[in-house]
């Protein structure tokens, strides 16, 4: 891939060669699609959120002709169904999902990719499952703890004020005390004339924050209820329930896949997920690679990050792909 190509464009659109929902028990039916080479390296795409689900775009951060693309919706995310369900919803759930759906695809060892939450849950799964992996790749490091949640919905007032005045005017004056139990409590309403207000200010919050340059599009997208519900209601359930983990797990357990190679992408202007847990993560494992983006927030669309993650699927193709 030319230079050029790197810094201003993903590799071209493509379709899907299959495409399935995958029974995950009697409620919970998984979306998944594979693209590229059927025998090409297996790499597994984990979206973020918990709850954003996975999109078209995604597909083209790896190329076709080396890579067997695995993309899925995690449940209640995207096109799984029920959308935005919270039965059986949590880290271990999700972790088995994914094994069920590697068994299903008759997958070997892959490659992890994933983003901000897509981070969280490819360290967790890998920590239970090292013998699956070849490697990863992450962005915008997300390790689940509570000061990154406090720091989601307050510290980035001093950088967002607008965008957060616009969060908390639909809560009363008291629930500021507490943003998450308000949104929580909103979201669980059955009236959606409750939720899904509630649902389009988290989510577009979300998205007013997560680029460098303001993003009217950006934050349009993240507003739409076919995100906006499944997203706000998710993870608001996990940041709850402390995203069902431990608060120092995934740090804890590093010494069980310090043996893999990992690309660790942070922007440096990233306000989601600060780079001081990227930096963290880093100086635990060793092993791992760190690229900084100097000119990115926390989106993977910004141009920085992007030529990041395309570089890296470059490197682990030349590792493991021939």
């Amino acid at each position: 891939m030319s230079e050029r190509r790197l810094r201003d464009q993903l590799y071209p659109p493509i379709e899907p060669y299959e495409t399935g929902m995958l029974a995950l028990d009697d409620r919970h039916s998984m979306y998944w699609e594979q693209t590229g080479n059927p025998g090409g390296l297996p790499v597994l795409f984990l979206h973020g959120g918990p709850g954003a689900g996975a999109t078209s775009v995604h597909r083209r951060f790896f190329d076709p002709s080396t890579y067997r693309i695995v993309i899925y919706d995690q449940r209640g995310a995207g096109r799984s169904t029920p959308r935005g369900d919270l039965t059986d919803n949590t880290t271990d759930h999700l972790i088995a999902d994914i094994e069920l759906l590697r068994e299903h695809l008759g997958l070997g060892k892959f490659l992890l990719f994933g983003g901000s939450w897509g981070s969280t849950l490819s360290l967790a799964y890998a920590q239970q499952h090292p013998d699956r992996c070849l490697g990863m790749v992450i962005r915008g490091i997300f390790l689940g703890r509570p000061d990154e949640i406090h720091w989601f919905l307050n510290g980035l007032k001093r950088v967002f004020p607008e965008a957060w005045r616009n969060l908390v005017d639909i809560l009363d004056e008291a629930e500021h005390e507490n943003i998450l139990a308000a949104f929580h409590r909103r979201l669980l309403d059955p009236d959606p004339g409750v939720h899904l207000p509630a649902a389009r200010a988290w989510s577009r919050y979300e998205g007013a924050c997560s680029t460098l340059h303001p993003s009217p599009e950006t934050v349009a997208a993240f507003g739409e209820d076919s995100i906006a519900f499944a997203l706000a209601r998710i993870e608001t359930h996990y940041f709850t329930n402390g995203n069902f983990m431990s608060e120092n797990a995934l740090i804890e357990n590093l010494d069980r896949i310090s043996h893999l190679p990992c690309t660790i992408i942070q922007g440096r202007y990233d306000m989601i997920c600060p780079i001081a847990t990227a930096d963290e993560l880093h100086r635990a494992w060793p092993g791992s690679e760190m690229v900084i983006v100097s000119d990115a927030g926390h989106s993977a669309m910004d141009s920085g990050i992007r030529e990041a993650l395309v570089r890296a699927t470059e490197k682990f193709k030349r590792q493991f792909g021939g």
